[in-house]
Order: C-alpha cells, then sequence, then structure tokens
C-alpha cells in the first residue's frame, strides 16, 4: 500500500477535510519531502492545472497523482447525478468526464462522492439510484481509455441518503452495466456507518479501489480513536495494493497534519 496526500484547489470547500489547500507546488515540495508517494487533487475545474505543468510537478518531485476529486461539481457548480432536471444531470456527467480527461494522462483515477446527490421529494429513491446507475456505466466507461477505474464513494448518512455502506457499493457496482468502477473506502464515512470498519472492508473486498486515510474525527490518522490494527489487517486481506491517501482536516495545521499522516502510516507499515 502506498501513500498519498490531499490538495484542494477548491475556495468554495474552505474548511473541508484536505490537508494542504491552495498552493500545489508548495505542496507537492512538502508532499515529496516527507516521503509521500502520491498527491490527490481536489480542483475547481479540468482547467485549474493545466497537463503540462502537473506532470511537470509530478515528475519533478517523483510524485504520482492518485486520484482526482469531483466534489467541486457540487460545492461550486451545484451539479449532481441524481438531479430532478436532465439538463442539470447532464452537465454532471459532462463535468466529471472533464475531470476523468484531467487525471487520466497521469494515470489518476477521478472520484464521485458528493455529485452523487441523493432523494428526496422531487426524487424516489429508486429513480435517483438508477440514474446514479446510469451515470457511473458511463463515466466507467469514459475512463476505461486511460486504463483506470472510476472511483465511487459511499458517504455517510449526513452526506447522502443512497449508499452508505461498502455492502451496498458493492451491490450497486455489481448492477452496472461496467465493469470499470471501484469503490472508496473512507474510513471517516465508514466509522459512522458500518457496524465494523474491518468487516466493512471484507464486504468491499475486491471492488475497493482507494482508500481515504483519516481518523474517526476527520483529523489525521492517529488523532482520533480508530483502531488501524484490524483495519491494516483487513485491506491485507484482500489484496488491496493501491494508496491510503490522507483527507484529513489540516489539523492543527497543514504541515503537522501531513506529518503525522506519514508518521502513522510508516507504523503500521512497517
Amino acid at each position: 500500500m502506498k501513500s498519498a496526500i490531499t490538495v484542494s484547489l477548491v475556495n468554495e470547500a474552505r474548511g473541508g477535510p484536505f490537508v494542504f489547500w491552495d498552493d500545489l507546488p508548495a505542496a507537492c515540495r512538502q508532499a515529496a519531502e516527507l516521503g509521500y508517494d502520491a498527491v490527490e487533487v481536489f480542483a475547481p475545474g479540468p482547467d485549474a492545472v493545466s497537463r503540462e505543468s502537473l506532470a511537470g510537478l509530478l515528475k519533478t518531485h517523483r510524485l504520482s497523482l492518485a486520484a482526482v476529486g469531483t466534489g467541486a461539481g457540487w460545492v461550486k457548480h451545484k451539479l449532481t447525478l441524481t438531479s430532478p432536471n436532465a439538463g442539470i444531470r447532464q452537465q454532471a456527467v459532462d463535468f466529471v468526464k472533464s475531470m476523468i480527461d484531467f487525471g487520466g494522462p497521469h494515470g489518476a483515477p477521478a472520484i464521485i462522492g458528493s455529485m452523487q446527490g441523493r432523494c428526496g421529494e422531487a426524487v424516489t429513491r429508486d429513480q435517483a439510484i438508477d440514474w446514479l446507475r446510469q451515470a457511473l456505466t458511463t463515466l466507467g466507461e469514459h475512463a476505461r481509455q486511460y486504463g483506470i477505474p472510476l472511483i465511487y464513494e459511499p458517504l455517510n448518512r449526513y452526506e447522502t441518503n443512497l449508499i452508505t455502506t461498502e455492502a451496498a457499493g458493492v451491490e450497486l457496482l455489481e448492477s452496472l452495466s461496467s465493469d470499470n468502477v471501484r469503490l472508496l473506502a473512507d474510513l471517516f464515512h465508514m466509522n459512522i456507518e458500518e457496524v465494523d470498519i474491518a468487516a466493512g472492508l471484507k464486504d468491499g473486498g475486491r471492488w475497493i479501489g482507494h482508500v481515504h486515510f483519516v481518523d474517526s474525527n476527520r483529523r489525521p490518522a492517529g488523532n482520533g480513536h480508530m483502531t488501524y490494527g484490524p483495519i491494516v489487517a483487513a485491506l491485507q486481506a484482500i489484496g488491496y495494493q493501491g494508496y491510503l491517501s490522507a483527507e484529513a482536516l489540516p489539523w492543527p495545521n497543514s504541515l503537522a497534519a501531513a506529518k503525522q499522516t506519514i508518521a502513522k502510516y510508516h507504523e503500521l507499515m512497517g
């Protein structure tokens, strides 16, 4: 398993769970100095950083791009894949496609989290799930051209009322017409929704394609009450070899959070 750390370039997400903010070159430099393998970038759109600039930063600092977030589609543009408005749903799909095209040339999958939306008075659960299924199938196939999957993230009940556990995520993915979508296992969301996090990871099994490495209170790993031994054992049991990516609050500040996370990573990985 490899280490990664998050960088947000989205002003509208201020206060969210990202370790580094605003300055991508500085974040890459610090990540490299601390020994991270990769960065995960949360950008406002596909034009936030040119392909050449990003490639140069990654090469200079010998980093990989672990993944790219699509949450700006929601927090900045108010787009969801399950909106009752067909035009908004199409805009949401197009936005995610653009982010797949942003990360794809660097081998980085796009993550769908908040853009999945929710059901409610205007949209039944069955209808929302059907729209979500259609979008994930389309986007999974769009990602295939880059040899990468699409990553879908179950969220906790306060952020969505659609898919909240890894087991439910597997059921959804198994119903798709595309086999190129994988699950994100976010330890913060799992701490709320799973009866047992290690068991939830085993439920996800081969479908898990990315992990957000964070503590119970969304602070950096080691600053909450998460018990990591069984979690790491479960990831090893399912043969997970992807990233443990720090999507955590910059507590008490970005550099301290980055240092704490990489220290915990090395403690657990040996």
